[in-house]
């Protein structure tokens, strides 16, 4: 069931990088602008974030199994779309449908690891899990770059419809319904609330790098959605059963927990980012060779969180995540000191040190947030979890790319010294890129070193305030069966 589960899970998660080296490719192929095609990328992530919240309710309404198979077929449908789509309409229809599986398989593999291991095993599962959360995003990059270098863009999809499809025929015979379920009131208001307020924010931060932080449209979006949310958790606390319960915040380990795996996923999807466009710009690379740096660090990350989680449950979170921010503060450090000469090995290693640091704290701090919470409550979460993150990275993202260009941008030369002198114009430019990259890495820098204050925060152990009557539990699997 957990292999079924995982392989399910790589397949959706990896779609949210597959594209990042294959715009130039589809912007010639559809006849479309950079803002056109960035759409695939926003589109996904605004969909897939209004969809966590969702899940809390699927989850609790719906069989485990009715619920993973719907989607994964729902994944499914959009891939074939954007497979065989004849234009570019289609292609975003396709990627917005695969967005809605995604949003709501994201977090349900989460709920089913953290119902089916008991708390003083969940480290290790959350491990495996990290495996997936963290490895399929990584290696995206690469897996597009070399695609789209020897086939169609289009095999970015293919290849993915029959493992989706094997995963869809096993389920039926290997998944099973082990979240209980009830028949929980859907505050229809709640969600009409989330869904603008999640959209707007994300929206509003995503065309940040398009559009600059005082385009009208980027303000009052990212303004509208933060009030909406405000409202959103101010009715969630006036209602019985409610849509998303912000109660989790109430403990101060599951708030530090998440403020932790934010700060991680911004500081991993933002380099992730930035380092290919230097390889590219800079070192002249093809998409699939500065794809290709990253690889090492991602099979390094996906090795090592089964390690880690199980660490976890050895020793508990504290010391593990002191360890892992320290080695990724260290570990960023000299990217904010690269020149044109950097040598590429030296790029590899460095982001391998940073993955590392990564799988040390991403799921164990994870872990013990949850494991601080009651069971009724692990699925609330995960939603509020994944959704934190999920904006997170796109505010992380928005912040990086924007002080890039206006950096850049402030100290490019006028075009005036393009017609005196074309090498002196080209290596001023250059210069002007490297310092774009520079700030970029010291704001990860930053937040890298904010993260390792607060690792020291965290409490020592693994989380564990409950235990869940074996009653309980033979009560829930009755009521889930």
């Amino acid at each position: 069931m957990v292999l079924v589960i995982l392989i399910g899970a790589f397949c959706t998660i990896l779609n949210q990088t597959i594209l990042s080296t294959a715009f130039p490719a589809l912007m010639n192929a559809f006849n479309i602008s950079t803002s056109t095609v960035q759409w695939l990328t926003t589109g996904f992530l605004m969909v897939n974030g209004i969809m966590i919240p969702v899940s809390t309710y699927l989850s609790s309404r719906f069989n485990t199994q009715l619920l993973f198979i719907l989607a994964i077929s729902t994944f499914e449908v959009g891939t074939i779309m954007s497979w065989l789509a004849p234009s570019f309409g289609v292609l975003l229809a396709g990627r917005l449908i695969q967005a809605v599986g995604v949003g709501v398989n994201m977090p349900l593999m989460q709920n089913i690891m953290l119902t089916i291991y008991p708390p003083e095993k969940r480290g290790a599962a959350m491990g495996i899990n990290g495996l997936v959360i963290g490895l399929a995003p990584a290696i995206g990059p690469t897996l597009s770059g070399w695609v789209i270098d020897n086939f169609s863009w289009r095999w970015l999809f293919g290849m993915i419809v029959p493992i989706a499809a094997l995963v869809i025929l096993a389920s039926f015979f290997l998944v099973k319904n082990v979240i209980p379920n009830r028949r929980p009131h859907l505050d229809w208001l709640s969600v009409i609330i989330s869904t603008l307020g999640f959209g707007s924010m994300l929206y509003g931060f995503s065309s940040v790098g398009d559009k600059g932080w005082t385009n009208p449209v980027v303000v009052s979006t990212i303004i509208i959605g933060a009030i909406l949310v405000a409202i959103l958790v101010w009715r969630q606390g006036k209602l019985d059963e409610p849509f998303l319960e912000f109660k989790v915040f109430e403990s101060g380990e599951f708030t530090l927990a998440t403020a932790l795996s934010s700060i991680v996923m911004m500081a991993m999807v933002g380099v992730e980012l930035v380092i290919p466009l230097y390889l590219q710009i800079i070192h002249g690379m093809s998409a699939f060779h500065s794809g290709l740096t990253l690889l090492f660090g991602a099979i390094f990350m996906g090795l090592m969180s089964p390690i880690t989680g199980n660490l976890f449950d050895r020793y508990g979170a504290k010391r593990i995540a002191v360890t892992g921010m320290f080695i990724l503060f260290v570990g960023t450090l000299p990217f904010a000191f690269i020149t044109r000469d950097t040598p590429t090995i030296d790029i590899v290693f460095l982001y391998a040190v940073r993955m590392f640091g990564i799988s040390m704290v991403m799921m164990p701090v994870t872990t013990a947030g949850m494991n601080s919470l009651p069971y009724q409550l692990i699925s609330h979460g995960t939603a509020a979890n994944n959704t934190i993150r999920q904006v997170a990275t796109s505010v992380g993202t928005a912040i990086m790319i924007s002080v890039l260009t206006n950096i850049t941008n402030g100290h490019k030369p006028g075009h005036a010294l393009l017609a005196q002198s074309p090498l002196q114009y080209k290596a001023k430019m250059f210069d002007a890129t490297l310092m774009g990259y520079h700030a970029a890495f010291w704001f990860t820098i930053a937040f890298a070193f904010l993260g390792l204050i607060l690792t020291f925060f965290v409490t020592s152990g693994n989380g564990i305030h409950q235990r869940i009557d074996s009653e309980d539990i033979l009560n829930d699997k009755g009521g889930a069966n």
